[in-house]
C-alpha cells in the first residue's frame, strides 16, 4: 500500500489544527453536507481546545490523496503539552513544520523540531499566514536555517523543502507568491508529503507482529483502544498476542477488533501490516510505552521518552464547611481513582501519595496541571488545590530548580514596564529586537519560581497586548526566595450571605472578588487588600435600622464590579497557607487554617523569634 505517516508540529497558534482542516477537507474526506465540512479545529474536539483555542491532546486523522493513504498526527503547540508531542511522533516518518510568517520560530518551534530531528523524520516546513500585513517570510526563512543548523544530526537535514501557505484559507504554493489572494488549494502539501516523506521503513509483514503502545482512549462499550503503529507484522480481530509489561513482567491477551482511521471516524478492518497506524480493543491492561508482540517473539521495544516534569500541587477532596453541596464525587478515594485512570493516558503527569490524604500531582507546567483540574470539575469532582511548587533536583549535594526562556512580544512603548516586572523576579534580558509592526521581542532566562503569576501582571502592563511563551532549558543552583508579590487578602471574619453594605465597606480596603448574595464562609478569601498584610472584614454585615434619617443617608450604595479570577489566576494568586476550592459550579480561595485564632497562633510559631527583647 502506497502509506505515509506524518506528524504536523509547531509553536502554539501557527496554524497546525488550521491546515489539518484544509487537508481534510480538500482530499473529499468529508461530504459538502456534512457539518464537519462547515467546522473549523475540526480536531480540536475537547471542549478545553475549543475554548482555550489551543490544541492539548495529539491526535490521528487519515485522508486520501490519489491512490495513497496519509495518517496525518496533530500535536499540541504549548511546551505545557510537551509530553504528547514526545509520545506520538515515533509513529511519523516524516514531520510538517509550520512557522508563522510575522512571528517566526518560537521555543516551542524549536522543541518540536529538536524531537523530530533526534528521530529521524524528514522535515518540510510551512510558512504559514504569509497574507499578514507585516509577514517577515525571508527573515522568518533565514532565522529556520539557523535553527535547523543548530539542531540537526546530520548534514541530509539541513537540506529541507519550504512551501508557503496561508492555511485559514486552504491555499498553499511552492514558491513564494506575488498574491496571496489568487486561486490555490493545499495540492503542494499533500505532494510534498508524497514526495519527501518517506513510505514506513518497518519489517517484513511477514515477520512477527511488533507494536509500540503510543496512545490509550477510553470507550464505555468496547473498552480500552490502545493505538500504536505497526513495526513489523501483521494483526488480525481473535490473534493472540504477548503484553511486556514496563516491569519486566509479560500477560497473554486477545485482539478483539482491529481499527484504522479515516478522517474522523474508526473503520474497522479484516488485517493490519506493518507501517499502519491501528486501534486495537481487547487488551486491557496495556500502558503507554508498553510492547504487544506475537507470543512467538516477545521483543520489548524502547520506551518512550519522556521530559520531566518541573512543577507540583497538592490536590485533597474538599474540607470547606461547603464540601459535598454542589460536587458528585466528593471522597479522596473516588479522586484517587480518577487521577489514577489520567495517569494512565496523560504521559507527563506524575503522582505522590502526601501527608493528611493529600495527593501530590507534578506536571510540565501550570497549564498542563490547571486544564487537568477543569476536567475534575467539569466531571463533578469537589477537590482543594495548594500553591503550585517548582520541582528542584540534587545535583551533587546541591538543590537545583528549572530555567525557562522566556520570550515576550510585547507593544513597544511598555517594554520599560515589562523588563522592569521579569527583573524584579531576577530574570536577566539576553536579547532586545524591534519588530516593524511597533512590538518589541523580549528574551530573558528566568527560573520557574519567577515565572508563576507572571502572565497575568505582564497582561496588565501591557493593557492586554503582551504575548509571552517559555520553554524548560536547564536546571540551575537554586537562588535566593523571592519577594512575596502580591499584597494581603481580604478575608471573611463570618459565615453567612454577603451584602451590598457590607461589601462596600470591605472595597475600600482593595479590590472585592465577590458580589452581592454570594454565600461566604469564615475564613474564605473575599478579596485583595491595599496593603501587604491580610484582613479580615465581615461582608455579611447588614446596615442597622432606625427611625432616624439624616440627608444622605439612604442613597443607593455604588459597588465595583467585582474581580473575576479564572483557574489560572486563582491557582497564581496562592500562598502557603491557602487553598483554592474547586467545585463543578464555584472557585473560592481560602485560608488553610478557617479559624482565626489558629491562623494568628501559626503565625507566631513560624515568626522567627526576636532576640533580646527588652
Amino acid at each position: 500500500m502506497n502509506l505515509r505517516n506524518v506528524a504536523i508540529i509547531a509553536h502554539v497558534d501557527h496554524g497546525k489544527t488550521t491546515l489539518v482542516d484544509g487537508l481534510l477537507k480538500q482530499s473529499k474526506t468529508f461530504r459538502e453536507n456534512e457539518a464537519a465540512f462547515n467546522q473549523t479545529l475540526i480536531l480540536d474536539s475537547f471542549d478545553q481546545e475549543r475554548e482555550r483555542g489551543i490544541t492539548i491532546l495529539a491526535k490521528n486523522t487519515a485522508v486520501k490523496f490519489g491512490d495513497a493513504k496519509i495518517n496525518i498526527i496533530d500535536t499540541p503547540g504549548h511546551a505545557d503539552f510537551g509530553g504528547e508531542v514526545e509520545r506520538t511522533l515515533n509513529m511519523a516518518d516524516g514531520a510538517i513544520l509550520v512557522i508563522d510568517a510575522q512571528e517566526g520560530p518560537m521555543p516551542q518551534t524549536r522543541f518540536v523540531l529538536k524531537k523530530a530531528l533526534e528521530l529521524g523524520l524528514k522535515a518540510i516546513v510551512v510558512i504559514n499566514k504569509i497574507d499578514k500585513p507585516n509577514a517577515r517570510v525571508a527573515e522568518v526563512i533565514e532565522l529556520t536555517h539557523d535553527i535547523f543548523l543548530d539542531l540537526a544530526t546530520d548534514a541530509e537535514q539541513l537540506d529541507f523543502p519550504i512551501y508557503y501557505a496561508v492555511a485559514r484559507e486552504g491555499k498553499a504554493w511552492r514558491q513564494m507568491p506575488e498574491d496571496a489572494g489568487g486561486h490555490a488549494d493545499l495540492t503542494p502539501v499533500f505532494q510534498a508529503i508524497l514526495e519527501h516523506v518517506p513510505a514506513p521503513s518497518v519489517g517484513d509483514s511477514s515477520q512477527p507482529f511488533q507494536m509500540l503502545v503510543t496512545s490509550l482512549e477510553a470507550d464505555s462499550y468496547q473498552g480500552k483502544h490502545i493505538i500504536g503503529r505497526i513495526r513489523r507484522g501483521t494483526v488480525a480481530p481473535g490473534a493472540t498476542i504477548t503484553l511486556l509489561k514496563k516491569d519486566g513482567s509479560a500477560e497473554q491477551a486477545r485482539v478483539d477488533k482491529v481499527y484504522v482511521s479515516q478522517g474522523l471516524k474508526r473503520l474497522e478492518i479484516d488485517q493490519a501490516h506493518a507501517g499502519d497506524i491501528v486501534s486495537l480493543t481487547g487488551v486491557r491492561n496495556a500502558g503507554i510505552g508498553e510492547t504487544v508482540c506475537d507470543s512467538s517473539s516477545p521483543e520489548a521495544l524502547p520506551t518512550i521518552e519522556i521530559e520531566e516534569p518541573t512543577l507540583k500541587m497538592a490536590v485533597a477532596a474538599n474540607t470547606s464547611p461547603f464540601a459535598g453541596q454542589e460536587g458528585q464525587f466528593i471522597t479522596s478515594r473516588q479522586l484517587l481513582e480518577r487521577i489514577r485512570r489520567e495517569l494512565e493516558t496523560n504521559v507527563s503527569l506524575r503522582m505522590e501519595m502526601g501527608e493528611g490524604g493529600e495527593f501530590i500531582l507534578s506536571g510540565r507546567g501550570e497549564l498542563h496541571l490547571s486544564v487537568f483540574i477543569e476536567s475534575l470539575r467539569r466531571e463533578g469532582y469537589e477537590l482543594e488545590v495548594g500553591k503550585p511548587q517548582v520541582i528542584t533536583k540534587e545535583i551533587n549535594g546541591i538543590k537545583h530548580e528549572p530555567v525557562e526562556e522566556l520570550t515576550v512580544d510585547v507593544a513597544t512603548d511598555r517594554v520599560g514596564a515589562i523588563t522592569g516586572e521579569v527583573g524584579r523576579r531576577r530574570g536577566v534580558l539576553f536579547s532586545q529586537e524591534e519588530n516593524a509592526d511597533g512590538t518589541t521581542r523580549l528574551i530573558f532566562e528566568i527560573t520557574t519560581r519567577g515565572l508563576m503569576g507572571l502572565r497575568n501582571q505582564l497582561l496588565t502592563l501591557s493593557r492586554g497586548t503582551a504575548v509571552m511563551s517559555s520553554i524548560f532549558v536547564r536546571y540551575q543552583p537554586m537562588g535566593p526566595p523571592l519577594a512575596r508579590m502580591r499584597n494581603g487578602a481580604l478575608i471573611a471574619s463570618e459565615s453567612g450571605k454577603a451584602v451590598a453594605f457590607g461589601l462596600n465597606n470591605a472595597q475600600q480596603r482593595g479590590a472585592i472578588f465577590i458580589s452581592p448574595q454570594t454565600q461566604v464562609y469564615a475564613g474564605m478569601i473575599v478579596g485583595l487588600n491595599s496593603r501587604e498584610e491580610d484582613l479580615e472584614v465581615n461582608v455579611t454585615k447588614e446596615k442597622k435600622l432606625t427611625n432616624m434619617r439624616a440627608a444622605g443617608a439612604d442613597d443607593a450604595i455604588m459597588l465595583t464590579p467585582p474581580v473575576i479570577l479564572s483557574l489560572e489566576q486563582c491557582l497564581d494568586f496562592l500562598e502557603d497557607d491557602e487553598l483554592l476550592e474547586v467545585t463543578p459550579e464555584s472557585q473560592r480561595l481560602r485560608k488553610r487554617l478557617l479559624n482565626h485564632t489558629d491562623r494568628v497562633r501559626a503565625a507566631k510559631q513560624k515568626a522567627p523569634a526576636v532576640a533580646g527583647r527588652k
